[in-house]
């Protein structure tokens, strides 16, 4: 698995539907995972905290929007974005799935390209690194398509585990990271590295940051983990 591909949990009761959707999805660059119904859709979550989820409206049991309102008021998965699939085209119906928290509403039978061109723009806002785009923080400037860095005009050289650890933080300056959190992003999640090699890279982040002079922008939070800012 390549550690830069952002994870798409993909909630839909119909095998054919749900395999055309992962299909499409992992030829476009992503990880997908996959739940035929709520209750295991629930628990992915739980187990793979994914970046963004693609969700069908009408499931048994456990409906999407039941899914969706449960996630949207929990603080740890509120911030994941959520596209809702339904066959309801009424616009009460796009309302309500909007109002539940949904960031989208798609409505079935949909085009599997505008889709994607969906779940990218959603991903524009929680992983723009993933989709090419430059990330800006303070003096620091990060081109994802180019893979360059610079700090106040000045080039930066950082390897590729230091440059995926900057992309990590300036997506989200201010948010604490544990080392945990970061093995899973930075590394992958199926990749065992022990969590002190985080803070070798951290180090080394630090160097290249400082490279040119300039305060080391990196916060140190005891017992939690690192912060940008």
């Amino acid at each position: 698995m390549a550690v830069d591909q952002p994870t798409v949990l993909v909630v839909e009761d119909e095998l054919a539907q749900r395999e055309v959707l992962a299909y499409n999805l992992e030829a476009d660059g992503f990880r997908v995972i996959k739940a035929e119904n709520g209750e295991e859709a629930l628990l992915l979550v739980e187990e793979d905290m994914p970046d963004i989820i693609v969700l069908d409206w009408m499931m048994p049991n456990l409906t999407g929007i039941e899914i969706c309102r449960r996630l949207k008021t929990r603080t740890d998965t509120r911030g994941i974005p959520i596209i809702m699939l339904s066959a309801r085209s009424e616009e009460v119906d796009k309302v309500r799935g909007l109002e539940t928290g949904a960031d989208d509403y798609v409505v079935k039978p949909y085009s599997v390209i505008e889709l994607m061109a969906r779940v990218r723009t959603q991903l524009r806002r929680v992983r723009p690194a993933t989709v090419g785009m430059r990330l800006e923080f303070d003096d620091i400037i990060l081109d994802a398509e180019t893979h360059k860095v610079s700090r106040s005009e000045q080039p930066l050289k950082l390897g590729p585990t230091e440059f995926r650890l900057l992309s990590t933080f300036m997506e989200k300056p201010g948010r604490v990271w544990s080392r945990e959190q970061l093995l899973d992003r930075v590394w992958g999640r199926d990749i065992y590295v022990d969590t002190r090699t985080v803070d070798v890279h951290i180090g080394r982040l630090r160097k290249a940051l400082t490279q040119h002079g300039g305060d080391d922008p990196v916060r140190t939070v005891r017992g939690a983990g690192y912060a940008l800012g």
